[in-house]
């Protein structure tokens, strides 16, 4: 039982590990600089909830969902690759990607899984990677990356400085997903026997935020996260020496192109 989360007032971190998911070792963009947090949670937790805490806040948030479905839209390497491979029964009479006949031909299907999983990840890193740069030249602390199977898939932890997940006792899942997706017991039982449950994902998560109880503390141990993980200023060096060497680069630019250039 994960009784130390009860009474949890401030968002749990757990000891450092080098060997752990989510440890500073690994998953630093800008080493001692910049760095990515992944934040999962489970069914009727309260993510949702709390990301729109960090949003508030004025944190920086990917959705890798989002990416995922971004990277197969029509025009996109991942898009022609599925087709190449799949074939064009996966495709919707628009172009876009049929997401349940795709889901269909890999259900079961470990191969074909990996095989699909070869051509999205990929491409799903590289946007991740533009996208975390952009934040990083706005001055970014650290961006948020909201991925649901942050530990069933461990495709992304490597790149994880810190992990958080949004918990709630099991009583408290079942009676919010009951009420919000107007579920028997027997049937939204069954939908959180299907995830990893959230007590596992604690453990192997650097910190907790607890949504078992009153909103307002939930609340405040996002703000109290996003504090401890804001604090450190050593990144504006390195952020203000990248930004000077690009202003540099588009002066030479200019003097190239409108003063030396046309004698030439």
């Amino acid at each position: 039982m994960y009784t130390t989360l009860c009474d949890c007032v401030r968002p749990t971190s757990l000891p450092s590990d080098s060997s752990a998911p989510g440890s500073a070792v690994s998953g630093q963009l800008f080493p001692g600089k910049m760095f990515l947090v992944g934040l999962t949670g489970g069914i009727a937790s309260g993510k949702s909830s709390v990301i729109q805490v960090f949003q508030q806040l004025g944190c920086a948030v990917i959705d890798v969902d989002v990416m995922a479905r971004h990277v197969v839209q029509p025009g996109y390497p991942a898009h022609r690759r599925i087709v190449e491979v799949f074939g064009t029964e996966v495709l919707l009479e628009n172009g876009d990607i049929n997401r349940k006949v795709l889901g269909d031909l890999i259900f079961n299907q470990p191969d074909r899984r990996q095989l699909l999983n070869a051509i999205t990840h990929p491409e799903i890193r590289k946007e991740m990677m533009k996208e975390t740069f952009k934040y990083f030249l706005r001055g970014y602390r650290y961006v948020i990356l909201d991925i649901p199977l942050l530990f069933e898939t461990k495709k992304l932890l490597k790149y994880m400085k810190h992990t958080v997940v949004v918990y709630c006792d099991r009583d408290t899942q079942l009676v919010r997903l009951m009420r919000r997706n107007n579920l028997n017991r027997e049937d939204a039982e069954a939908r959180i026997n299907a995830q990893l449950p959230l007590t596992e994902k604690a453990r192997m998560a650097r910190h907790v935020l607890d949504n078992s109880g009153e909103w307002s503390v939930t609340k405040r141990q996002v703000v109290l996260l996003h504090a401890e993980l804001e604090r450190s200023l050593e990144y504006l060096p390195l952020r203000l020496g990248v930004l000077t060497g690009l202003a540099g680069i588009a002066i030479l630019l200019y003097l190239l192109t409108h003063y030396l250039l046309p004698y030439a």
